[in-house]
């Protein structure tokens, strides 16, 4: 299968290096950062100088899939690329879009034929070595024809818990997944950051690194996030001292609590935790600390830190 790739920072140029290195199906791949281009070429890929010189090196009917920061330039590029498609084809956008964007779009490209397919992506830094898990909205002959895409990209199927990636529904269901799922995770990362600060704090010496190795070993409360806390603290220590306690929120926490609220559905873990985030960006303390951290090492998100050392990129997740 031939797809266009549009938006080649961390998660999109991973996928295009997945997509080559695990699977025959070729890339025509778009970025304004002539490096990240020459990056995807590397990798496999058909580099492309502007949207309209990739459109033109896909056969129809075209696929084109956006991985491109949510709000505007999503909006940009979905626009541009709906004057240069055609009947039959279809975009996706795979970044973190509101649901309400996504019902938007998907009626504004009908008329011309033109699919629209959501698909709320999570795996962040570490989605090319074990797969991305993808909520895929849209329409299901769209969805079928790109599902080659999202068999390579995705995480082994798996006899317990079947495929890595599902199709939610229509237009919107995916981000809609997408949102709650990074709901969720506000409040699982938020308890995770305030035990260990009471450790951190505790009459007894006791240290964050071993005692979150210690949870990955059969505890209850074992998870993915725990064992990147035990990463995080490894690297940066027990005091976490390089890295001031800020912490930034990327729109989906809030939307997931917008939408609770309009349909009288309570969900105090995830709103406290999202309003602790807004705390930390006036008086940071360890629990921010570790969320950052916490960002950092599944997401590559940005940190704040006292030693330069510590910056990185901002991530789509």
């Amino acid at each position: 299968m031939q797809i266009g790739f549009v938006g080649l920072g961390k998660m999109g140029g991973n996928m295009v290096h997945r997509i080559h290195r695990d699977s025959d199906h070729t890339v025509v791949a778009f970025d304004f950062a002539d490096e990240a281009v020459q990056a995807a070429e590397g990798n496999g890929a058909t580099g492309a100088s502007s949207l309209e010189d990739l459109v033109s090196k896909l056969d129809a009917p075209r696929t084109v899939w956006i991985m491109v920061p949510a709000g505007d330039p999503t909006q940009r590029t979905v626009e541009e690329l709906a004057g240069l498609l055609e009947d039959g084809d279809t975009i996706i956008d795979g970044g973190n879009s509101k649901w309400t964007d996504d019902l938007r779009r998907a009626e504004e490209l009908a008329p011309k034929g033109i699919s629209y397919v959501d698909v709320g992506t999570s795996g962040g830094v570490w989605g090319l070595e074990v797969g991305y898990c993808m909520m895929v909205g849209g329409p299901k002959e769209a969805v079928d024809r790109v599902a080659p895409i999202l068999d390579v990209l995705a995480p082994p199927e798996t006899e317990q818990w079947g495929p890595g990636w599902g199709h939610m529904g229509d237009s919107g269901a995916g981000h809609y997944v997408k949102m709650v799922h990074n709901g969720v995770e506000y409040g699982i990362m938020q308890a995770y950051a305030e035990g260990f600060e009471l450790f951190h704090k505790s009459d007894f010496d006791l240290e964050n690194e071993q005692i979150a190795k210690l949870w990955m070993q059969g505890s209850v409360v074992r998870s993915w996030l725990c064992e990147l806390a035990a990463r995080a603290f490894e690297q940066e220590g027990n005091d976490l001292h390089r890295l001031e306690g800020y912490v930034e929120d990327s729109g989906e926490g809030r939307w997931t609590i917008e939408d609770a609220i309009e349909k009288n559905v309570p969900t105090p873990v995830i709103t406290t935790s999202l309003y602790a985030r807004f705390y930390s960006r006036q008086n940071g303390d360890y629990t921010a600390k570790v969320l950052a951290a916490l960002r950092n090492q599944f997401g590559g998100h940005a940190v704040k830190a006292h030693d330069p050392v510590a910056q990185a990129d901002p991530a789509a997740e």
